[in-house]
């Protein structure tokens, strides 16, 4: 902030720095990430001290926000499909730690995808 107060701008802040217990990086990433939801006057302000919008975080956030969620039941449905597979495949259900289960989506009669062990 000493840097701020000098120059009248911040230079680039990493993500894990803290200022007085606070997590600024963090904070900052926010601002950057959360770019066209701030007001204009919020925008002026970060402009004014070298934040800006951040481009590739505004692309990422987007394609994460377009993905379908999937609902906490649909996840259980998916482990225990993938469980029961592994099951019948195996014969017992020790599942090592880093063993992925391929499921299959499967397009349903309204339209929406549903997950299948394959």
């Amino acid at each position: 902030m000493a840097r701020l107060r000098r120059a009248g701008r911040l230079g680039r802040v990493l993500q894990d720095t803290v200022f007085e217990g606070e997590q600024l990086g963090r904070w900052v990433l926010a601002q950057r990430a959360g770019w066209p939801d701030l007001e204009e006057d919020q925008r002026d302000l970060l402009a004014a001290v070298g934040i800006e919008a951040d481009l590739e975080l505004l692309t990422a956030k987007a394609a994460a926000e377009a993905k379908p969620k999937v609902s906490r039941t649909d996840r259980f449905a998916q482990g225990l499909a993938a469980l029961a597979a592994f099951v019948e495949r195996e014969g017992h259900a020790q599942v090592p730690r880093a063993h992925k289960e391929v499921l299959e989506a499967v397009e349903r009669p309204d339209g929406s995808g549903e997950m299948e062990a394959g």
